[in-house]
């Protein structure tokens, strides 16, 4: 489980809670986040507490999913990027991005947005995606990726099979696309079959596509999209982890307990619970339990545990380290890059605008 929490600090409720739990990891939102050195405070507060490195993990896309704003700098979208019509300022932002969460004590960016621009998701995905071109998608994310990887921070694919073709959020309510499995396979899937080797999650969407799979469960919780599709027929073999099971396009259909075992036994490596600690705790227990009395289920746990046990073994340091705290020199070393960034990009996208109308 990686969790998310409520407060700026680690207090007594947290510190029973994560101690209790031992999670494969921990996320922040914008409800955890005041200052630079607060938030790396109470990241190192968190690891010390326990056994394992953790996955110390945030959802930073820069635009409409940018945790730091306030206590950094606003970081452009990938949209933004993507306006200026030139490919390398996309490893330019995942640098950006990546220094950013590694000055703040994260080793995990779950980004970026692999999902196509299609006009059914642009009022819910906004800014967060690129392109309807399959091809352009996976170039950016490349570019991306190999900014991260640059800052040591891991990265991840978003959102499996695909949420292009959605015009409900799925934090709300189950988006049921109507498409193909040729149109699936062809475009929403083109980029995690090129980055397969360079993803070192993949988050499963709450989504249905009910002409590929009959029936309305989430691919988040289906043996043939996590088992089936991404790791016998894309052959993917990084960690999958589900999208935030405290979402209602699970929940609608779905207890947090049923939930949580349902994704494990689906194919996922991990799973996210973001909103609710009670939720937490309930799914903790509910997976605790089936272990301790169905036999098959511990062996699946086991090997669960042994594969995120061996991918953290490849990458110790990344894991482990933790950057000093940092002082205000830092922060606005920071905001600088931030500003020049973004002001590279509005001059690109400037020149970009007026070749086209030329």
């Amino acid at each position: 489980m990686i969790t998310g929490f409520d407060g700026t600090t680690l207090d007594d409720r947290l510190r029973a809670m994560l101690t209790a739990l031992q999670p494969a990891g921990v996320i922040l939102f914008k409800r955890n986040i005041e200052t630079a050195v607060q938030t790396h405070t109470l990241l190192r507060d968190i690891q010390k507490l326990l056994r394992r490195p953790l996955f110390r993990s945030v959802d930073m896309e820069g635009g409409t999913v940018d945790r730091f704003r306030d206590a950094v700098a606003h970081i452009p979208s990938a949209a933004d990027v993507a306006a200026a019509k030139s490919p390398k300022l996309f490893q330019k932002h995942g640098l950006l991005i990546g220094r950013q969460l590694r000055s703040l004590g994260f080793n995990t960016d779950f980004a970026p947005c692999l999902d196509l621009s299609l006009d059914a998701s642009r009022a819910t995905l906004g800014p967060r995606t690129i392109s309807a071109d399959s091809a352009a998608v996976t170039k950016a994310a490349r570019e991306f990726l190999a900014g991260l990887r640059a800052a040591k921070i891991l990265g991840c694919g978003k959102h499996f099979p695909g949420l292009g073709g959605a015009s409900l959020d799925s934090h709300h309510a189950l988006p049921v696309i109507d498409r193909t499995w040729k149109q699936v396979w062809n475009e929403d899937l083109l980029p995690y079959r090129e980055l397969k080797r360079e993803l070192a999650f993949v988050m499963v969407a709450h989504v249905s596509y009910p002409k590929i799979v009959r029936g309305t469960q989430p691919a988040s919780l289906s043996q043939h999209w996590i088992t089936g599709v991404l790791r016998e027929k894309i052959a993917y073999r990084g960690l999958v982890i589900s999208d935030d099971l405290d979402m209602g396009g699970v929940l609608n259909g779905a207890s947090i307990e049923d939930a949580a075992i349902a994704t494990l036994e689906a194919g996922s490596d991990l799973f996210l619970v973001c909103q609710k600690e009670e939720h937490v705790h309930r799914a903790f227990e509910a997976a605790l339990k089936r272990a301790e009395f169905h036999t098959a289920f511990a062996k699946l746990i086991s090997a669960k545990a042994l594969r995120v046990a061996a991918f953290a073994r490849k990458s110790p340091e990344l894991l482990a380290r933790l950057s000093p705290t940092p002082i205000p020199a830092a922060v606005e070393s920071l905001r600088r890059r931030i500003w020049e960034f973004t002001e590279e990009l509005r001059l690109s996208t400037l020149a970009a605008l007026e070749e086209r109308s030329q």
